[in-house]
């Protein structure tokens, strides 16, 4: 293993222009293209869990993914039991993303793991580095939710459409808005 990939799976500063991150990504790009390809409604259900139980880390029973769907890795993704993943969802995995069972992700959520330097020439240089996130069980993300580096939502939460989640939610509570805040527990 190359150093920025063990610097990256570390979660330190590594530069991702790297033959070795490249081939990762390429092998990613593919997967996910094979998998777009099959469309919504797929008359090959068995092919379309092939691809992703070879593009992803872990994929639980009963998962829904509805194409196109994007991510760096794939590897570094887990998806629990009956999860369902809408239209457009983009999965930035360069450090692990943790998505909990039966969780309603709604059309074009973003979940973004990569941070960049705010020195601006380690940022033109190219340093970033990734902060997992945890989406805790029977979560709902509405649609356009976008989920920055290292947050985590607790179980039983619902992120309103258009949020953006900047910082860990607890379990049971509606949060909604930019940045996210918590207005109501949920009963």
């Amino acid at each position: 293993m190359g150093e920025n990939k063990r610097r990256m799976l570390a979660g330190e500063w590594y530069v991702p222009d790297d033959a070795e991150l490249a081939a990762d990504t390429a092998r990613a790009a593919a997967l996910c293209a094979a998998y777009n390809a099959t469309g919504s409604e797929a008359p090959d259900p068995a092919g379309r869990s092939k691809i992703l139980a070879e593009l992803l880390g872990a994929v639980g029973e009963g998962v829904k993914i509805r194409p196109p769907f994007h991510c760096d890795f794939g590897r570094y993704i887990s998806v629990g039991d009956g999860t369902f993943v809408n239209f457009g969802a983009v999965f930035l995995d360069v450090a692990p993303i943790t998505v909990g069972a039966d969780v309603q992700i709604g059309p074009h959520v973003q979940l973004l793991t990569p941070t960049h330097e705010l020195d601006a020439a380690r940022r033109r240089a190219g340093w970033e580095k990734g902060i997992p996130i945890t989406i805790g069980d029977n979560v709902w993300l509405g649609g356009g939710v976008i989920v920055c580096p290292g947050v985590t939502i607790g179980a039983n939460t619902v992120v309103g459409a258009g949020s953006v989640v900047v910082k860990d939610v607890p379990e049971g509570v509606l949060a909604v808005g930019n940045p996210a805040r918590v207005v109501r527990e949920l009963g």
